[in-house]
């Protein structure tokens, strides 16, 4: 349904801004003007909660970081629009340098085990660090579960579902992910 309405908004975009006085015109460019403040005020925020490096970038809108754990950012890294990070509380979630994450990335230190009858009022859950390395790049739409360690230099393709340590060096993808190959040139 969002992607319907991304798609329609991008229409009316373009229609609009082809007449140079149009109605439309003037109300999408207010309207992304304010999204953008409202979103950098939000980005602020989770700079001054957790620690996030000054060259750490948001990439677009509707990012959340979320979560009374701590969130660490390196050098030169960046999350794309519609990503979702969660740190529970005593966990950590910490992104190295030069890491690249696609738009639509989930990252969550806690979970539900799936393996449980779900009509239980206490349900088992899964919970542990997750930590990636420097320089990895992890595509869209990728979901990355609670203690999980994405070694240095690697690449996880989109729409992968990353369950257990990813080596250094790899190309990895799929659900689950797999080890596609190692890479060739490494660090």
């Amino acid at each position: 349904m969002r992607y319907l309405i991304y798609k329609l908004f991008s229409k009316l975009f373009l229609i609009a801004f082809n007449y140079k006085n149009s109605e439309l015109k003037r109300f999408i460019v207010n309207e992304i003007k304010s999204n953008s403040r409202d979103f950098s005020d939000t980005y602020n925020e989770y700079r001054r909660r957790y620690s996030l490096n000054p060259s750490f970038r948001f990439n677009g809108l509707s990012i959340l970081l979320y979560g009374e754990g701590k969130i660490e950012t390196g050098t030169n890294s960046y999350v794309g629009e519609y990503s979702t990070l969660y740190s529970h509380k005593g966990r950590v979630l910490r992104i190295g340098d030069g890491v690249r994450i696609g738009h639509n990335v989930r990252i969550y230190t806690l979970s539900n085990v799936a393996d449980q009858d779900f009509s239980r009022t206490e349900l088992l859950e899964k919970e542990g660090d997750v930590i990636i390395e420097d320089y990895v790049w992890i595509g869209a739409n990728v979901l990355i579960n609670p203690g999980v360690k994405i070694g240095k230099n690697s690449v996880i393709g989109a729409n992968s579902v990353v369950t257990k340590d990813v080596p250094a060096n790899s190309i990895c993808g799929g659900v689950p992910l797999k080890l596609i190959r190692m890479k060739e040139h490494s660090i």
